[in-house]
């Protein structure tokens, strides 16, 4: 550790032990933690942060940590709204939006997927139409997550049906809670309902909610996914909040803290990054490592977390130089997959015959069983592995376009063949 290391989770440690009180309301404690800049150190000064840069800001999160205090809000505001906030935002949507982010008040979700695209993002159809100063939204979007719980969602629309498909996509801020926005919760086979389907019926966005330039959305969302795969985005599994869940601020910390221990499924541990913990406990309590095979393979992933972390800090790199993320985002998203597949399988069998369990009769209440159920989707979700591969194969191999691509990436939107 170095002496600015040092220092700075030393002044970190006296805050928290003069400030941290699990008795403390929860939502007092968050506008606490981000006043004083703790809340995501790395990010800017007056929005839960002090602008330090990734290894100082590490510092402050284990002062955090060390000191048992609990984490800052956690979901989609905060690794994916947020950072692509601080990127694109006007300075007066940052200073509208951040605070309602960085002290829990306000829960976001994401509206880029829809029922007719797939993976291919970029043929979206939900419309977004100027009316005077305003946009009107038409269309449909899915597996939007916690979407009946947001206050707002990051939205990308298409606002020039007569460019390419890639163009003539705008990126907004939309209000949740207004009319013309109906949600409707999704069961998966895990028994839970944290996606959902969202339809917009003439809702309504200020273009002062537009983030970018119009038309320039797919760059915009581009920033987006590349946080999501990012394992240096600070925003990301560092939270102590459920992250997708609705959030009563009003309650102890001690309190909110048991019940989002006690609620916790396979979908959030997936998403909070915290699923590498539960299985260093698995492998810990059944003393699995002690299997030269085991360790091996555990080798092996730990391996695969360095490789995922070192495509975040390129992908962070090209975005905070001002360009556009390139195909180590894909590269990420690919090593996310495979590191979650392989999670699962290590916890599973270092469970034995317990593997075959599910329900509070399993190891960890079956919290670890339900992560294993939810994998699956982190193949699909953000894109499939499958089309991942194509990116890769074309922009880094230099492999040719699958046939007809190039013409439908030059051609209109309107004249595509859709459905």
């Amino acid at each position: 550790m170095s002496d600015d290391q040092a220092a700075v989770q030393a002044e970190a440690s006296e805050w928290f032990e003069q400030h941290w009180d699990p008795r403390m309301p929860l939502g007092e404690w968050w506008e606490l933690l981000a006043g004083a800049g703790l809340a995501f150190p790395s990010w800017p000064e007056g929005f839960g942060g002090l602008g330090l840069p990734p290894a100082l800001a590490k510092a402050a999160i284990r002062a955090r940590r060390e000191a048992g205090a609990f984490g800052p809000p956690n979901g989609i505001a905060t690794f994916l709204t947020a950072p692509t906030l601080l990127t694109y935002g006007t300075a007066e949507q940052q200073r509208r939006y951040m605070p309602g982010i960085v002290s829990g008040r306000d829960i976001w979700c994401q509206l880029f997927s829809e029922p007719g695209s797939g993976s291919d993002m970029a043929s979206l159809a939900t419309r977004a139409e100027l009316d005077g100063d305003e946009w009107v939204i038409n269309g449909q979007k899915v597996w939007n997550s916690g979407a009946q719980h947001a206050r707002y969602g990051i939205l990308i629309a298409r606002t020039d049906p007569e460019q390419p498909k890639h163009g003539g996509i705008t990126y907004f801020l939309i209000d949740m809670t207004q009319p013309g926005v109906e949600v409707r919760p999704l069961r998966e086979m895990t028994g839970d309902a944290a996606f959902n389907e969202v339809f917009f019926s003439d809702a309504r966005v200020s273009d002062a909610d537009r983030l970018g330039e119009r038309g320039a959305g797919w760059r915009v969302a581009m920033t987006t996914l590349s946080h999501e795969r990012d394992p240096e985005n600070e925003g990301s599994g560092s939270g102590g909040g459920a992250a997708f869940g609705s959030v009563d601020l009003s309650l102890p910390v001690e309190e909110y803290a048991r019940q989002v221990e006690e609620q916790i499924d396979g979908f959030s541990l997936a998403m909070s990054g915290e699923a590498g913990s539960v299985l260093e406990r698995i492998v810990d309590d059944r003393r699995s490592a002690d299997d030269p095979v085991m360790r091996q393979r555990l080798a092996e992933l730990t391996s695969l977390r360095r490789n995922a972390r070192l495509s975040g800090q390129r992908a962070a790199a090209a975005v905070k130089a001002g360009g556009q993320p390139g195909p180590e985002v894909s590269t990420l998203k690919l090593l996310g997959s495979e590191m979650a597949r392989r999670t699962r399988d290590l916890g599973l069998e270092a469970m034995g015959p317990d593997g075959m369990l599910w329900g509070d009769d399993a190891p960890e209440r079956g919290l670890f069983h339900a992560y294993g159920m939810f994998t699956p989707a982190l193949s699909i979700a953000g894109g499939t592995d499958e089309v991942q591969r194509n990116i890769i194969g074309e922009r880094v191999l230099g492999l040719p376009r699958e046939p007809g691509e190039q013409e439908l990436r030059s051609k209109p939107w309107s004249e595509l063949d859709r459905g």
